[in-house]
Parts: structure tokens; C-alpha cells; sequence
């Protein structure tokens, strides 16, 4: 691609120039290989997005190794102009396995096409961006497009909706480019002043261990495995917790009354209290029909029948009953971020520099630990002693 108004096709190897491509009116702003087939898509300032032809580029013998092509030639040819954009377009891809296509633009949208052998056209328009969007893209296992701008902010859609699902924002910097790992959850956005890599979604899973029961959250189901039998069964549908993109952050577990709670970073933060079916039960519970949800940016079982919720904008910790009703309210003697169970009746507040362990009847500090921000907490069997795990 080049201010000269074309695109030029090399090969890797001999460095020599294979094809240009002719045909946009203004400057060409990015030109992507389709993964598999022989076409080039581009976007340019003069409004379209263009699906180049390059078959003819390939040799013709039987021996034609994968990605061999001829020596220059002048068969490339337009396949699709792909009209819709008011302003100009910074960027347009491929998506990896359907015939799609998104692109990015100065009119502050992010489009998607389809394609059929004969034809392409628009499909609809992702709209939220309040300056130009720079560039955009396909999540490689799910259907999101990913897209950034010069509005400071990395935005997620949902490609079946076409609604924001995420938007992540910088103070300072505005985003120009944005590309997608082959084969890990990860993806990298450049900046003014440098790139960030980050991923959508964890890859550890909200667990809780009962002696040789681990019971854990895979693809937004509960499932219970056996340490010993290797038995591993789903029993808790949280599908409708949150957003559907947005896996539950962490999973409480009551063994007096085989209940869980289930808490969520959606709608600034969510859980859900459930009983699970009986052990030999293969019954499977939807969280929404079968529980109770409430506000909370953190919730865990603290005695048989109480659980606490932390609200980290009011800086409250509500004890709860089973029923879901409040039974006290006490105020955190530090500015909690997080709440860990610690022993009966007991919680470890987690602050940006500290460990707390708070004794919840008496509303007193029983020790502090000066710590980074805690992000797990695990204690030994008998209780007297705890792992804390930090990210940094």
C-alpha cells in the first residue's frame, strides 16, 4: 500500500515486486492477505473498502506450492468496492474463518460485510466511537470485534448484536493499531506513547475446594469434580450472570448447605446465591430460576448462614442471611478493594497496600499485613495459617 494510490504485491523471497494493484482514488491505508483464499482486502480515504482477485497471480503447475506465485503480472483484478463509509477508511480485515469483513473509519464507525461468490454488501454498523476509529478486527475463538480509536478507548462488540459488550479507555493516548495473538488469549494495542498487551477474559477459573471436591466455572456452567474418581459434572447454570462475554470472577462454596455464591464484574458488579442439587442428583439448576442475586463487587459464605457482600463504591459490607435479607451492615476499618474468607465469622479485607483480618461480630481488627494488592487468598486445613497471592 502507498500514497501513490496502489498496492503492491512482493515476494518474500527474491524481494522483487509481483503486482500493483490499481484502482483506489486516495491514499490506501492498510491492505491485509485473506488467510486462506486468494484475495487482498483494502481500505482507503476515498471512502471504499476493496476485495482484490489475486488467484491469477499463482502459478498454474501441479508442483504449485502453497503460497508460490508467478513473476509480475497484470491479472489482479477488483472483485468487490465496497461503498458505505462517509469519511475516509483507516482499516478493513478478513475474518478468519467466515466470508466476512469489518472495517474502520474516519466517520466514526466500524462496518460489517459479507460475502457471497457473486456479490458483497453491508451488514450493519457498530456505532460508539466519538472520534476516528483507527482500526478493528475479528476475535479468532469468539463472535466479538475488537476495534480502537482516537477517542482513547479499546472497544468490544458483540458481532451478532452489534452492541458494545466492553470499552477500556486510556487518559491520555489515542490508539492506532491493533492486531490479535496467532494462538494465545491475547491481543496488543499501540498508542501514542507506546502498546499495552491484555487480555478479554480470564484464563483461571472462579474455583472453591472442598476437601476432595473441587467445584469450578468452565464455559459460564458450575461443574463438580472428583479429586479421586476424576468424575467431573455440570450442576449450575450461570449463563444469564452478567454478560455473556464476561466470565463470573469468583465461586463461594457452603458445604452445611451445599450452596454457592457466584459473583460477576458486570453491571458494576453482581452475585447470585444458589443450592445445588443433592449429590447423587444429576439435576442441573439455572442460577437466575433458582437463586437469589444481588449488588456486590465481592460476596463469600462467612458461617453456615451468613455470607458477606462488599460494596466497594460505598465502602459497606453487608451480612446476609440465606434469604438474601441484611442482618447487619458494618463499615471496613480500610479502604477494602476485596473481601477473602477469613475463618468464622471472620473476613480479610484487602486494600492497595494492605491484608486485614477483620473479626465481623466484635467490628475489630484482629491483625495487618502490609502487602501488595491481594488477589487469592488460601488457608491450610486448620486455619492457622494463609497463603496470600498478589499480582505483582
Amino acid at each position: 500500500m502507498d500514497y501513490d494510490q496502489t498496492i503492491r504485491i512482493w515476494n518474500s523471497t527474491s524481494r522483487n515486486c509481483i503486482a500493483i494493484l490499481t484502482g483506489h482514488s486516495h491514499y490506501i491505508m492498510s491492505a491485509m492477505f485473506h488467510p486462506k483464499e486468494d484475495l487482498v482486502v483494502s481500505a482507503s480515504m476515498d471512502q471504499t473498502v476493496r476485495v482484490w482477485d489475486i488467484s491469477g497471480l499463482r502459478k498454474g503447475t501441479p508442483q504449485t506450492q502453497p503460497g508460490a506465485f508467478d513473476t509480475f503480472d497484470s491479472f489482479s483484478t477488483v472483485k468487490y468496492v465496497l461503498e458505505g463509509h462517509d469519511r475516509g477508511v483507516n482499516f478493513a480485515a478478513f475474518h478468519p474463518t467466515l466470508p466476512l469483513i469489518v472495517s474502520a473509519g474516519d466517520d466514526r464507525q466500524v462496518k460489517l460485510w459479507r460475502m457471497s461468490e457473486t456479490k458483497a454488501w453491508e451488514v450493519d454498523t457498530c456505532r460508539g466511537h466519538f472520534n476516528n476509529v483507527s482500526s478493528a478486527l475479528f476475535h479468532p475463538r469468539h463472535e466479538l470485534i475488537l476495534s480502537v480509536g482516537e477517542d482513547k478507548t479499546i472497544r468490544v462488540w458483540d458481532m451478532s448484536r452489534r452492541t458494545a459488550v466492553q470499552t477500556f479507555r486510556r487518559e491520555h493516548d489515542r490508539f492506532w493499531v491493533l492486531t490479535a495473538h496467532p494462538e494465545l488469549n491475547l491481543f496488543a494495542a499501540g498508542h501514542d506513547n507506546g502498546l499495552i498487551v491484555f487480555k478479554l477474559e480470564r484464563e483461571r477459573p472462579a474455583f472453591a475446594l472442598q476437601n476432595e471436591t473441587l467445584f469450578y466455572i468452565r464455559d459460564k456452567y458450575v461443574r463438580q469434580y472428583d479429586l479421586n474418581s476424576g468424575s467431573d459434572v455440570g450442576v449450575l447454570s450461570v449463563r444469564k450472570l452478567g454478560s455473556q462475554w464476561v466470565q463470573p470472577r469468583t465461586l463461594s462454596f457452603n458445604p452445611a448447605e451445599r450452596a454457592v455464591i457466584v459473583t460477576s464484574p458486570a453491571d458494576n458488579g453482581i452475585y447470585e446465591l444458589v443450592g445445588l442439587p443433592k449429590d447423587q442428583s444429576n439435576e442441573l439448576r439455572d442460577s437466575t430460576a433458582d437463586g437469589k442475586r444481588g449488588q456486590g463487587s465481592s460476596a463469600i459464605f462467612v458461617a453456615r448462614n451468613r455470607f458477606a457482600v462488599l460494596d466497594k463504591v460505598a465502602q459497606t459490607i453487608d451480612i446476609r442471611d440465606l434469604s438474601n435479607s441484611v442482618t447487619k451492615t458494618v463499615k471496613p476499618p480500610i479502604q477494602a478493594n476485596d473481601i477473602f474468607y477469613g475463618g468464622t465469622a471472620s473476613l480479610l479485607l484487602s486494600s492497595q497496600n494492605s491484608v486485614v483480618l477483620f473479626d465481623i461480630q466484635q467490628q475489630k481488627v484482629v491483625a495487618e499485613l502490609t502487602t501488595p494488592p491481594v488477589k487469592y487468598a488460601v488457608w491450610n486445613s486448620d486455619g492457622s495459617m494463609v497463603a496470600l497471592l498478589s499480582k505483582h
